[in-house]
Formats: structure tokens, C-alpha cells, sequence
């Protein structure tokens, strides 16, 4: 008996402890990035054709468009070995995130930071095995935009490019704050 209490009060290794339902609870978050990103994209998918636009304000539109490279179409014309380079980077960064996520469960900003950023490279990767693109539906026109894009036009993105960069923001977030929190002391 003294043994087992012994093995009870025996302290767990750093980033182990109780991390397998912080890791699912961050998976679950991740698993909801990633219904959401497929739901609108399957509904766009099914009420557009490609090319097709719909102005929803002065400003913003629903469109259907399909992006086989990456952020802002880069490489989109390669040949198509992009599609199979972005399925790997996706499946490398999503064990790798996984990882973070275990070795790092007591800080929250991050783990949300990049569950996001897992969620959409999922999101994502699951266009580029489906239909070997991506299909993008948002798309924002702003006319201080212009002398970068053409019209004005933010480049079309979806829901799983907006949990990527809402998860790029908090990572920057996090790592200022843990700056000023050393420096504070």
C-alpha cells in the first residue's frame, strides 16, 4: 500500500500532466474549425458555379472560387505537385501542432492559437484531396486596397484561411505577452 501512494504522489513529467483532456478538448475545438470550413464550403459549392458572384453589401460578396496553390494563389500554376507538397506540409504541421499542444497544456492563448491554425490547415487539406483545390467564398473589396489589389479586392478566402489567421494573430499576441511577462519579471 505504501508503494502505490508512494506512485500517487509521485509528480508527472512536464507537459504530461492531465493533458489528455486539455489535448481533446483542443481537438474538438479543431474538429468544429473544421465542420464549420467544410459545411460552408459544401454549401457553396452546391449554390455556385465557378466565377459566380453574389454582392451581399457594397463591400463584401459571396463568390466561388478555387485556389490550388497557396495563400494568395502562390503557385497556383506549378503543375499540380503543389497539391500533393500542401497535402504533406498539412499533415506534417498538423502532427507537429498535436505535439505542441501536448508538450505546452497549461498555455491556453497558445493552445487556442494553434488549434486554429490546425483546424484550417485540416479544413484545407481536405479541399486539396477532395477536389485538389481549395474552394474559397469569401471575398472584401476596399478601395484603400487598390494600388495592392487589383479593384480592390482582398484575394477570396474561406473559413478555414480566417481560423489560420485568427490563430497567426494570438500566436503574436501570445509570444508579445510572454515577452512582456519575462521582462516584467
Amino acid at each position: 500500500m505504501a508503494a502505490s501512494s508512494k506512485a500517487a504522489a509521485k509528480p508527472r513529467p512536464a507537459g504530461r500532466s492531465g493533458d489528455t483532456k486539455g489535448l481533446a478538448f483542443w481537438l474538438v475545438l479543431a474538429a468544429i474549425v473544421v465542420l464549420a470550413d467544410q459545411i460552408t464550403k459544401t454549401l457553396i459549392v452546391g449554390a455556385f458555379q465557378l466565377g459566380d458572384i453574389r454582392p451581399v453589401t457594397d463591400f463584401f460578396n459571396l463568390v466561388r472560387a478555387h485556389n490550388p496553390g497557396a495563400a494568395f494563389s502562390f503557385l497556383a500554376d506549378a503543375g499540380g505537385w503543389q497539391r500533393w507538397f500542401f497535402v504533406g506540409l498539412g499533415i506534417v504541421a498538423s502532427a507537429f501542432i498535436v505535439w505542441m499542444i501536448r508538450s505546452h497544456p497549461a498555455e491556453r492563448l497558445f493552445c487556442f492559437s494553434v488549434t486554429m491554425i490546425l483546424g484550417g490547415a485540416v479544413g484545407n487539406v481536405i479541399d486539396r484531396l477532395i477536389h485538389g483545390y481549395v474552394v474559397d467564398f469569401l471575398q472584401f473589396r476596399f478601395a484603400f486596397l487598390e494600388p495592392v489589389f487589383r479593384g480592390g479586392y482582398f484575394p477570396s478566402f474561406n473559413v478555414a484561411d480566417s481560423a489560420i489567421t485568427l490563430g497567426a494573430i494570438c500566436l503574436i499576441l501570445d509570444e508579445i505577452l510572454r515577452v512582456w511577462r519575462s521582462r516584467r519579471g
